[in-house]
């Protein structure tokens, strides 16, 4: 289902390389995903944008004081996994109340697609938001008329943190994913990702008395 909002891009995909010359090197193999669980099973929950996201793509960056996603836990035993992170379908977010650092630019942002969170517990419990491929485009009218298409050729994987409380929270730090920007004057046609902050907050809509809780 798609969902049209102010905003733009909202995003994440950290990219970087390492060169080794004349060095020869065994890797270590990587340490094996611990167990995690998530509860209550079967919980409805809703992310709700706690203070402000900021997005920048290029030069430009937005500030959204709108945004939620709902979702719902796995029903038992779907809710646990003992070698690896539990993950949960989610509603493609929306975005509104967003302002852009350029004046006379309006954005809007269509989502839609399969979207979904998994958690994997640790310390810090992490989280990743998994943007389906071409699942959010975004369109700037005004001085600028820019098309921003984020994860465009793949699914994109945007990495945060997680953490219990009253209530929980799941937190997007400097996250970037892979955008293509195509447009005329005033577009920023050379990014290739946007970067995303952005804290929400959790609540549980099954039983609003109850948390939702990663743990082993």
């Amino acid at each position: 289902m798609s969902r049209t909002r102010t905003a733009l891009v909202l995003g994440l995909a950290a990219a970087g390389a390492l060169s080794v010359a004349s060095v020869t090197a065994t890797a270590a193999p990587s340490p094996l995903a611990g167990s995690t669980t998530v509860t209550p099973a079967g919980h409805s929950f809703k992310a709700t944008l706690s203070g402000k996201a900021t997005l920048k793509a290029g030069s430009v960056t937005v500030t959204c004081t709108v945004s939620v996603s709902t979702g719902t836990v796995p029903a038992a035993p779907g809710n646990q996994n003992p070698s690896g992170p539990v993950s949960s379908p989610i509603s493609p977010p929306t975005y509104s109340s967003c302002t852009s650092s350029v004046w006379g630019v309006t954005p809007t942002v269509t989502t839609s697609g399969s979207w979904s969170v998994s958690m994997q517990d640790g310390s810090p419990i992490t989280a990743t938001m998994t943007v389906p491929a071409g699942g959010l485009v975004v369109q700037t009218s005004g001085l600028a008329t820019c098309t921003v298409t984020a994860a465009p050729s793949a699914p994109a994987n945007v990495a945060g943190t997680w953490a219990n409380g009253v209530p929980p929270s799941l937190t997007f730090t400097n996250a970037s994913v892979p955008v293509t920007v195509t447009g005329g004057f005033g577009c920023p046609t050379s990014a290739t990702s946007s970067v995303f902050n952005a804290v929400y907050k959790v609540t549980d809509t099954t039983d609003p008395a109850q948390q939702i809780t990663v743990g082993p």
